[in-house]
């Protein structure tokens, strides 16, 4: 019988699922688009959708628990102020997955998970932005 299995262990302990599905959840919020095996991102999918719809919410309580399940602040404000805006007037379905094919070490499938209608921009968040030649020579003037 089927009783009690909710979801997928993916080969990992509880507490290494939860940190896992964390970690995944955090780096889809932040750069909108994430590339993981297509398990985990089943796994994810809807999770993520859950998020967006607790951060259309704008009650007290829904912000504690955005940050109660991402641990992250800056995650949940992300979700309360942009992520929640773009979506307001979708009913469900806030991200997509996309096969992308096998890895080639170990032969898994692959996938892309991203948010509909993404901010391509987020993708580059950590990136250093190119420096103009003017601003490098002034940077040259000021420390001589």
């Amino acid at each position: 019988m089927r009783h009690g299995l909710a979801n997928k262990k993916l080969n990992r302990t509880s507490e290494h699922r939860k940190a896992l599905l964390k970690n995944m959840l955090n780096s889809l919020i932040k750069y909108e688009q994430i590339k993981t095996t297509l398990p985990k991102a089943k796994f994810l999918k809807p999770q993520a959708d859950k998020i967006i719809t607790l951060g259309k919410k704008e009650t007290l309580q829904t912000t504690k628990m955005l940050v109660s399940k991402l641990q992250d602040i800056k995650s949940a404000n992300k979700v309360k102020k942009t992520l929640s805006k773009r979506y307001e007037n979708r009913k469900g379905g806030y991200t997509r997955i996309i096969k992308a094919g096998f890895r080639y070490g170990d032969n898994a499938p692959m996938a892309i998970i991203e948010f509909v209608d993404r901010d391509v921009e987020a993708k580059r968040v950590d990136k250093p932005k190119k420096e103009s030649p003017k601003t490098t020579e002034e940077k040259k003037q000021a420390s001589a």
